[in-house]
């Protein structure tokens, strides 16, 4: 039996993670919460303290933060993962480090190009940043033998539970509202890039994939579905679903990410490979579950 300690469960990504976790019945899960150590603030000796009461065989790390200034983005993303490092050191306990990265590692991509686990990082913002960074502490830390860790570089995950977190959460919730209030349009900013979007309940499967593999001979490992849609496709999905016969614009303020990274396809031949895995629903799947669940919230 593997014990995991699974850090974020209470998120996003961090519940699909959970019940994919719960489905394999080789793991025992254990989701301690912010209350009992809250990452951020707690010092590498407290989080060595739960390491040890724990005594998991893998960590999997599911928190960080999309938004905020310098410090609060190197924290949440970058020291974390530094003292989940120390931590891990300092048992001197054989444990797996799975930690969740971002597609915002990478920064522009030529256009149609699948980016490759192999290809350039220039991340253009402070989240970025903070993700690759913390994706550099992990891979170095596995060479130098102080953790068998891997980033699973998550491009851009829809579900249920996403919120407005992202473009098709804030798309799902405007376009239930006008639906239901029957305007005649809704505005959202310009939708001519292109992005990979991912079913979380991928994301939970690709964790479950990192924790079960007898090794991890690569570090940094991509989870997207392989495949980039316009974003102005993907809303006139959502718009069709919502029953919404208005016209969508797209004259609101601009994204500065989108402005800046306008494709972003993952290449996912490396986690095919090594893991098994491979995305198992599309992006119609994925919008239905993400209108169905902003349903019931």
């Amino acid at each position: 039996m593997n014990r995991i300690l699974l850090l974020g469960a209470s998120g996003f990504l961090g519940g699909h993670v959970h019940r994919a976790l719960l489905d394999q019945p080789r793991l025992k899960v254990s989701c301690p919460g912010r209350d009992r150590c809250d990452l951020v603030t707690a010092p590498v000796e407290e989080i060595t303290r739960l390491l040890t009461d724990e005594r998991p065989t893998a960590v999997v790390n599911c928190t960080g933060l999309l938004d905020g200034d310098l410090t609060e983005l190197v924290q949440a993303n970058t020291l974390v993962t530094a003292k989940l490092l120390d931590a891990i050191a300092a048992t001197s306990a054989p444990i797996r480090l799975v930690r969740l990265g971002s597609a915002g590692e990478y920064g522009p991509v030529p256009f149609r190009h699948p980016v490759a686990e192999t290809d350039p990082s220039r991340p253009v913002g402070a989240y970025g940043l903070s993700h690759l960074t913390a994706t550099r502490l992990v891979s170095m830390a596995a060479a130098e033998g102080r953790v068998d860790g891997v980033t699973l570089r998550v491009f851009n995950p829809i579900g249920t539970g996403s919120g407005e977190a992202g473009l098709l959460g804030r798309a799902t919730t405007q376009l239930r509202r006008a639906t239901a209030r029957g305007w005649a349009s809704v505005t959202f900013g310009p939708l001519s890039a292109y992005r990979d979007f991912v079913d979380a309940r991928d994301v939970g499967r690709a964790v479950a994939a990192a924790l079960l593999a007898p090794r991890l001979p690569i570090r940094v490992l991509n989870i997207g579905s392989g495949k980039a849609v316009q974003t102005r496709v993907a809303v006139q999905t959502v718009a069709r679903l919502a029953g919404f016969t208005g016209e969508v614009k797209e004259t609101g303020a601009s994204s500065a990410r989108s402005a800046e990274v306008s494709w972003m396809c993952a290449d996912i031949t490396r986690a095919r490979s090594i893991l098994g895995w491979r995305p198992a629903y599309d992006l119609d799947d994925s919008i239905k579950a993400l209108w169905a669940g902003s349903a019931d919230a």
